[in-house]
C-alpha cells in the first residue's frame, strides 16, 4: 500500500510547490510582522530576548482567536507541522528521546527576525518533513506511531501525515489571505 505514502507526499508537494511556496515570493520584513489589527498575536522577543510566538497556554486559548500576522503563521506551519513532528520522528538524536511530538524542547529557541530568515526555515522545515516521510517504507508509514505520537500514538504516520496536509492546507490559505489585506492596504503595489 505504498500508494498511500506517495500520495500523501504528492499532495503536500503539489501544494508546497503551486501555491504555498509561490504565494510566498516577495515578502518583505514590513509585511512579515504587519499588524492587521491591535491585539495579533504575532513573534516578539522574550523576558531573554529570544523571538517567540504569541500563544495561550492549553486550554486557556482566546475565544475567539486573535488575528494573527504572517509572522506568526509561517512560524505555526513551520514549527508546529513541519519541524516538531520531523525533529521528533526523523530527527539527528539530538532532541530528548523520551520527548512526544508536541513536547516544547523540539521548538527552536528563538525563531526567525526577518521575513528572508523565516521563509529559509519553512523551505528547510518542510524539506526535513517531506524527505523523512519519503525515507519509510510503506510498512512504516502504516505504522502506529506509539508514546511519541501523544494523542496520535494509536494511529499510523499516514493518519499524521494527512492531518499535517491539512494544517497546511489551512493555514497556508490565511496566509495568502495576509499578503491579499497587506496589499490591498498598500495602493503602491
Amino acid at each position: 500500500m505504498d500508494w498511500i505514502r506517495a500520495t500523501a507526499v504528492d499532495q503536500l508537494g503539489f501544494y508546497w510547490d503551486n501555491t504555498l511556496w509561490p504565494r510566498l515570493r516577495g515578502l518583505t520584513d514590513d509585511e512579515y510582522f504587519w499588524e492587521p489589527v491591535p491585539g495579533c498575536w504575532s513573534v516578539r522577543p522574550d523576558a531573554a530576548g529570544n523571538l517567540v510566538s504569541d500563544n495561550a497556554p492549553p486550554g486557556q486559548e482566546p475565544d475567539p482567536p486573535p488575528v494573527t500576522t504572517l509572522a506568526w503563521r509561517i512560524n505555526h506551519i513551520a514549527v508546529g507541522c513541519f519541524h516538531i513532528r520531523a525533529s521528533t520522528f526523523f530527527g539527528d538524536g539530538s532532541g530528548p528521546a523520551d520527548a512526544d511530538m508536541f513536547d516544547p524542547r523540539h521548538v527552536p529557541a528563538s525563531l526567525p527576525g526577518t521575513a528572508a530568515e523565516a521563509l529559509d526555515f519553512l523551505r528547510r522545515s518542510y524539506e526535513w518533513w517531506r524527505d523523512g516521510l519519503l525515507s519509510m517504507s510503506a510498512e512504516e508509514f502504516e505504522t502506529p506511531l506509539g508514546p511519541r505520537g501523544s494523542f496520535f500514538a494509536e494511529q499510523p504516520m499516514a493518519q499524521l501525515a494527512l492531518h499535517i496536509n491539512r494544517e497546511t492546507f489551512h493555514h497556508g490559505g490565511e496566509i495568502g489571505l495576509l499578503r491579499d489585506l497587506y496589499r490591498a492596504g498598500n495602493p503602491q503595489w
